[in-house]
């Protein structure tokens, strides 16, 4: 039993209630001096959480406590370092999840590299075989033109100022090889009285930098909305050449000529190809221009054989 002005033990047993006494008036008492005192006391005698004084170094909440790894490896059950801290409960929780966290990041990462083509050469050109040619005139196939009734026109002029027939040009480059070939027919047995222009020509680029796939199609459908008064464009997918392929026909409602202008197009890998036929034919001639029908087989029978040349 404790006296009055007695400061009970804060670790013994509780006491009995005391009586009320009455107020006393004290002098002004100077603030605490040294540690704390503890806290009264719970109802059940024991003493509540004391509060840790926060130690205030400087590093102290920036240095993760690793385990440590020996450098000579092996591991130990389920797969774990040596000397990792216990996987129970309340034990090594955040070092696991930190490794499991990398863990998935890293499969997460793997994951979209190889879903973008990440891991792949992304610069690599599918040429699907074909090959740069110094002349295309060479694999060109003007075959089913001569047996349509056409032949090339002779080399005309002096040695000075005739132009050769046909014409070709190249041009190879660490990113676009690009080829050309352009012949002038003429109807075969035309008489000099005879006007008539025919002109076939091809271009072949291969691609090695950037794939032509996305814009191809769009390039030829961009002469759909080239019209005016007199000229008009139609352009069709065409089916057996390359990877795709489209035919562009121009529809002439002038009546003062017969003519044909049509485009083939085709797109292999990152290879492309394109074919012109151009046929104009005075209104006094004795002779026809084809149909763009007509000159449309014309170019595809030419260009399946010319696409098969172009890989030899």
């Amino acid at each position: 039993m404790s006296t009055p002005g007695e400061t009970p033990n804060p670790y013994g047993p509780p006491q009995p209630p005391q009586p009320p006494q009455p107020p006393q008036q004290s002098p002004p008492q100077s603030p605490p001096q040294g540690p704390p005192q503890s806290p009264p006391p719970g109802p059940y005698g024991q003493v509540p959480p004391q509060p840790q004084t926060p130690q205030h170094h400087p590093y102290a909440y920036a240095q993760p406590t690793m385990p440590s790894i020996p450098l000579g490896g092996g591991y130990g059950p389920m797969g774990m370092p040596p000397g990792a801290p216990p996987t129970g409960p309340g034990g090594g929780k955040g070092w696991l999840w930190g490794l499991g966290g990398a863990v998935v990041a890293s499969a997460v990462w793997a994951g979209l590299l190889f879903a973008t083509g990440g891991f792949e050469d992304e610069t690599k050109a599918d040429l699907a075989g074909y090959r740069y040619r110094t002349n295309l005139c060479t694999p060109t196939d003007t075959q089913p033109f001569e047996d349509a009734g056409y032949e090339q026109k002779d080399e005309s002029g002096s040695s000075s100022t005739s132009t050769s027939n046909p014409q070709h040009s190249s041009s190879e480059n660490a990113a676009l090889d690009s080829m050309t070939c352009n012949i002038d027919f003429e109807p075969s047995g035309s008489s000099s009285s005879d006007y008539s222009s025919v002109w076939l020509y091809t271009t072949a680029s291969l691609h090695k930098k950037t794939n032509p796939g996305p814009e191809f199609e769009a390039q030829y459908r961009s002469y759909e909305d080239q019209k005016t008064s007199t000229y008009s464009y139609e352009v069709s997918p065409v089916s057996g050449l390359g990877d795709e392929a489209y035919v562009v026909k121009q529809n002439n409602s002038s009546s003062s000529n017969t003519g044909a202008y049509v485009i083939l197009a085709v797109r292999d890998g990152w290879m492309t190809y394109q074919s012109t036929w151009s046929q104009y034919v005075s209104s006094s001639s004795s002779g026809s221009a084809k149909t763009p029908e007509e000159a449309t087989e014309l170019l595809k029978k030419s260009a399946e054989s010319t696409l098969e040349k172009m890989k030899e």
